[in-house]
């Protein structure tokens, strides 16, 4: 631990040598005061509410912990994203597999003007992690083939300040 039992290495936060590896690869040698927030009590499974600036490592506050946990049990969705945005959702894809390409984690992308029917059977080869917008997941929840979420393990609302204006309000509850 580094000054005043604050953690100064991704492994002092509790996350696996291959994950600190990533995080190396990447450029990210020091975890940052959200993610010192945030990491160690996601690993505990405890809820975590975090805010933080842009840039300031939020994304990889709420990946790494569920890379980590996903790395001992990587069977079924694992994780669900829900963003405001289809440009947010397409960042934090690239940044799960950016940070997960060693464990070979599996991520899809489920937002609206992307072919429905493709995003529906994607969900049906069971990826790990899965980023949304909340109008296309709660469609496709509401559809014939409504994904298998009973190994869900984590439930990431990223921007829930926006996520939580009336425009989303229908969707979440229902997909919550």
């Amino acid at each position: 631990m580094g000054v005043q039992g604050v953690a100064s290495t991704f492994r002092d936060l509790g996350l696996s040598n291959w994950i600190v590896k990533s995080c190396r690869a990447l450029g990210m040698n020091k975890p940052t005061p959200i993610q010192q927030s945030c990491i160690p009590p996601a690993l505990h499974g405890r809820n975590v509410i975090g805010s933080a600036l842009t840039g300031s490592g939020k994304t990889a506050a709420f990946a790494l912990p569920i890379l980590e946990k996903l790395s001992k049990n990587p069977y079924g969705i694992f994780a669900l994203v829900i963003t405001p945005t289809r440009e947010l959702a397409a960042q934090i894809v690239e940044q799960f597999q950016a940070l997960g390409a060693k464990l070979s984690v599996r991520v899809c992308l489920v937002v609206g003007g992307l072919d429905m029917m493709k995003q529906s059977v994607e969900l049906d080869r069971l990826p790990h992690v899965v980023i949304c917008t909340p109008g296309r997941m709660a469609d496709i929840m509401n559809g014939a083939r409504p994904p298998k979420l009973s190994k869900l393990k984590f439930l990431v609302l990223d921007e829930a300040d926006r996520l939580f204006e009336k425009t989303f309000a229908r969707d979440i509850d229902f997909i919550v």
